[in-house]
């Protein structure tokens, strides 16, 4: 039996040549991505961008252009999704330590520079690539293998 794709959005969010980075997973503070998530059925994915932004970090965003599409695979967990970025804007809001994510998945959030960033072990590979090096045009991953 063949298993759709899941679909995500995320965002490539600069402010002051810092990038918006989350904690990938409850469990694993320690690998770091793009704010972002699953969409809902009948939302455009700008819309679910903005609300998945606003759940993890309290931040309010505008939705640019597309800049990366990027597909995570785990064939043996029969695990594919399909990640579209999205270049955004801060429209509004700081990030808090005690904002709470409602789904309870980012517990952390920060700003990082490219440098800080290279210390950090983050996913997709080609983010600050993206971030920093190629502030026009899409780019386009396929299947990286998932980090568990």
């Amino acid at each position: 039996m063949s298993k759709t794709p899941r679909l995500a959005v995320r965002s490539v969010l600069m402010h002051q040549n810092r990038l918006l980075l989350v904690n990938a997973w409850r469990d694993k503070a320690n690998l770091w991505c793009a704010p972002g998530g699953g969409v809902d059925r009948h939302a455009s994915l700008p819309d679910n961008l903005r609300r998945e932004i606003h759940e993890e970090t309290g931040l309010d965003v505008s939705v640019g252009e597309v800049c990366l599409v990027n597909e995570f695979n785990d064939e043996a967990r029969d695990f594919h999704q399909v990640d579209i970025y999205f270049r955004c804007s801060l429209r509004g809001g700081a990030l808090s330590d005690e904002w709470q994510d409602p789904e309870g998945v980012v517990s952390h959030r920060r700003w990082v520079t490219r440098a800080e960033m290279a210390d950090l072990q983050v996913k997709p590979d080609s983010l600050a690539h993206v971030a920093w090096d190629a502030p026009v045009g899409t780019f386009y991953d396929l299947l990286e293998p998932i980090v568990r």
